[in-house]
């Protein structure tokens, strides 16, 4: 079926470019448009957000998401995890060992000496069944076999993104297992709120705030240390809004180890599980601000350190520290430390996760 209104999509992206057949399942795009006109473009391969069309100050609509153009730059880019969903396991597990039933599994080394992300062939690169109900929402489906990437239990997984006219972007998770196993999903969505371009500019001035008295400080290897420590007097305190540029290049170990910021952040809570304000990112160029609300008790902050000038939609280029990630997780390494929140699921157990990303502009 092909889309008759393709030239009506504001993101300029085409179904067809999209449109093939991996594994056996097909590959497609989706776009969610509110009632004020304004658009979400998502992929069913990876979950991956390939546009968010929102307004500046001004009215003047502009991507303000990494994306691809087409389903070959999705599965050949140069960054695998660019603006999609990561699972099983979102993050970082040390030498990707973990015990669980008394049991030692090992999962692969994609990281260094670490697991990242999943794994070889994590959910970001795996095709989703796909279900678009109306014009706002979408739900995207699998089921990750028993023993895929190494992990144990079969896990079934719903993510479900609905666009609402408030310009927001709700993500909502739900997974069940018939055998206990260990799970931290996420979105890895690549943020550029001045909007994307050749090249994209710089985050550099904008400001973010985060709802966090507490940080993990890591190893060389990106793992954490075990500690929780106050960002207060350390260059991760947003606790108060800060220009990323103030202290991204700090003469501060855990600066350097992460080249820049790329760090988990222990978000304050009244109570477990509760949807609460995570973060604020502010560009003033455009006046567009990013709001975050989650359920999960972390936050991964991640400044484009690796990024390289690889290309994406509408012939955009991502360079050094062009995007922010702002991904809702669980505390990495988390299945070895027993006193972070548990990431254990077990049978007759629903793991639930509500994120919403908030857009507006002043």
């Amino acid at each position: 079926m092909t889309n008759t209104t393709e030239t009506a999509n504001l993101c300029g992206l085409k179904r067809e470019d999209f449109q093939a057949t991996i594994n056996g399942k097909k590959t497609d795009l989706y776009i969610l448009r509110n009632r004020k006109g304004f658009e979400v473009a998502i992929s069913n391969y990876g979950g991956a957000i390939c546009a968010i069309m929102v307004p500046d100050r001004n009215g003047k609509v502009a991507n303000v998401i990494q994306g691809h153009a087409s389903i070959q730059q999705l599965t050949s880019g140069k960054e695998p995890y660019l603006s999609t969903l990561i699972g099983r396991w979102g993050n970082r597990i040390c030498k990707g060992q973990f015990m669980l039933n008394g049991k030692e599994y090992q999962l692969a080394l994609n990281d260094g000496p670490n697991h990242l992300h999943g794994g070889l062939v994590g959910f970001n690169a795996k095709v989703w069944d796909a279900r678009q109900m109306g014009p706002r929402s979408l739900a995207l489906h699998r089921v990750s076999s028993y023993g895929e990437e190494g992990f144990t239990g079969e896990l079934d997984v719903t993510v479900e993104f609905t666009f609402t006219d408030n310009n927001e972007l709700i993500i909502e998770y739900l997974a069940s297992t018939n055998k206990k196993t260990i799970v931290n999903l996420t979105h890895h969505a690549f943020f550029s709120l001045s909007g994307t371009a050749d090249p994209t500019p710089t985050i550099l001035n904008q400001t973010c705030e985060i709802n966090a008295d507490f940080y993990l400080p890591t190893d060389a290897t990106a793992i954490p240390t075990g500690e929780i420590l106050k960002v207060a007097g350390t260059p991760f305190d947003f606790r108060k809004p800060k220009a990323f540029g103030k202290d991204i290049e700090a003469d501060d170990e855990q600066i350097k180890f992460g080249k820049g910021f790329d760090h988990n952040y222990v978000l304050n809570k009244q109570e477990e599980g509760e949807l609460s304000f995570a973060a604020r990112v502010h560009d003033p160029e455009s006046g567009r601000t990013l709001e975050c609300y989650t359920t999960e008790p972390g936050l991964q902050l991640y400044t484009a350190n690796y990024a390289t000038g690889y290309k994406g939609a509408n012939g955009a280029t991502f360079p050094f520290r062009s995007a922010v990630c702002l991904e809702a997780q669980h505390f990495p390494d988390s299945p070895n430390r027993p006193y972070f929140p548990s990431v254990v699921l077990r049978p007759g157990q629903q793991y639930k996760q509500k994120t919403i990303y908030r857009f507006s502009a002043k």
